[in-house]
């Protein structure tokens, strides 16, 4: 039986060919990273471990929003506007939820 993390990344990655922008949520802190899986390599990461992100003192919201235009700016940097997102064992509420909507303002397609 396949549990929710990998039915969403088998989902993700074969509907579509484009970078997987995957997010991993620990108690304390977010991790952002785009993902190209034919070569299995990371190609843009940003996380609250960070320390333009660790210096300031601000809510996991805004922390998350923050770490989503920050991600988004980066990607778009390299040249790459279209990606898929990879919620993987998270459900698509709270900080993920922010994390993709901040990602879309900042001009990121998925």
């Amino acid at each position: 039986m396949m549990d929710r993390k990998q039915r969403v990344r088998y989902k993700t990655k074969k509907v579509s060919n484009r970078k997987r922008l995957t997010v991993f949520r620990s108690n304390n802190h977010l991790y952002v990273q785009l993902i190209d899986d034919t070569s299995g390599k990371t190609l843009v990461a940003s996380s609250s471990v960070e320390k333009s992100f660790r210096d300031k003192k601000l809510s996991r919201k805004e922390l998350a929003e923050m770490i989503g235009k920050d991600i988004a700016k980066k990607i778009i940097s390299k040249g790459i506007d279209k990606v898929a997102f990879d919620r993987g064992k998270y459900k698509y509420h709270g900080l993920v939820k922010i994390i993709a909507e901040s990602a879309r303002v900042e001009g990121l397609n998925f």
